[in-house]
C-alpha cells in the first residue's frame, strides 16, 4: 500500500537498467524511512526478522529502491546467518561491489548496480558452484513470484 504522505518513487522500474545518479535528498523524499536508512546509509536490519531470510518462494528478487533485477530464487540457499542468502546475482551488472572497512572489519559491500543502494555483503563461504554467500537485507529486496505456467488443453 502506498503511503499517501510520501511521493511515488519516479525512479522505480523493473525494466529500465539505466544507472541512476539521484541525490540523497531526493531518495529521502521518495523512500520509506526504514528502507532509506539501509539503502542510502548502509544500516543493517536485525538478523532473523526480515521477511525473506527463510522465505522459499520461487521467483525474482528486485531492488526495493529502484526495481533493478538482483537475484533469482534458484540461487537462494538456507543459511544460518539470519538474512536471505544467494550464491550468485541474477545477471552481470545486477550488483556492484565496494570495500567496507566499517566496524573494524574488512568486508565487501554489495550495492545495487543501478541505483547504488546498500543491499548487504558478500562472503567467500557459500555453496557451489560459486562459493559465494550474498547476505542481503530483506528490506532492500522486493520479491515477485514466478507466474504459474498455464497448462495447455490436451
Amino acid at each position: 500500500m502506498h503511503d499517501t504522505n510520501r511521493p511515488v518513487n519516479p525512479y522505480y522500474s523493473r525494466t529500465d537498467t539505466t544507472k541512476l545518479d539521484v541525490p540523497d535528498s531526493i531518495w529521502k523524499r521518495v523512500l520509506p524511512p526504514d528502507l532509506y536508512e539501509v539503502a542510502r546509509h548502509g544500516a543493517t536490519e536485525q538478523a532473523f526478522i526480515g521477511k525473506y531470510w527463510d522465505y522459499e518462494g520461487k521467483g525474482t528478487y528486485y531492488c526495493a529502491a529502484c526495481g533493478n533485477r538482483l537475484f533469482r530464487s534458484d540461487a537462494k540457499f538456507a543459511s544460518t546467518c539470519g538474512w536471505p542468502s544467494f550464491f550468485e546475482p541474477a545477471r552481470p551488472g545486477s550488483v556492484v561491489y565496494r570495500e567496507d572497512r566499517s566496524y573494524g572489519m574488512v568486508r565487501t559491500e554489495v550495492l545495487c548496480g543501478r541505483c547504488g543502494a546498500h543491499l548487504g555483503h558478500v562472503f567467500d563461504d557459500g555453496p557451489p558452484p560459486t562459493g559465494k554467500r550474498f547476505c542481503m537485507n530483506s528490506i532492500s529486496l522486493e520479491f515477485e513470484p514466478d507466474r504459474p505456467e498455464t497448462k495447455k488443453p490436451q
